[in-house]
């Protein structure tokens, strides 16, 4: 993998551990709150839930790290390709379903570093 495209999809792959920090650890607290729009209500009755989701989110980051560090080219590039996408996925139905800034804060990065992985 090109090393512009590698650095591209460890950056997506850091944004997802802050993610995943957010969803987990902060979800309830002033930064996950104003980073998602919640009432401290709902953020209380949905934290099990945001947890879930942080840890999924820390998946995705696993595999983004893991194709940056693999030492078969080819097969890195691969689960490259398979995790961008899944972010991308991701973030378009989070765009859909959630809200539309999940758009340009998630898919537009993956889709920048898929288009890295796959022609640089």
């Amino acid at each position: 993998m090109n090393l512009i495209a590698a650095i591209l999809v460890a950056l997506v792959g850091l944004l997802h551990v802050y993610i995943l920090v957010l969803e987990m650890f902060l979800w309830t607290g002033p930064r996950g709150q104003k980073a998602f729009g919640l009432t401290p209500d709902f953020a209380r009755a949905t934290k099990s839930l945001a947890a879930n989701q942080g840890l999924y989110n820390g998946f995705l980051a696993a595999g983004l790290f893991w194709s940056v560090l693999h030492p078969v080219p080819e097969f890195a590039w691969q689960i490259a390709v398979f995790f961008l996408a899944c972010v991308a996925v991701a973030g378009i139905y989070g765009a859909a379903t959630a809200s539309r800034k999940i758009l340009f804060i998630q898919t537009l990065p993956a889709v920048i570093a898929l288009l890295a992985v796959i022609f640089l």
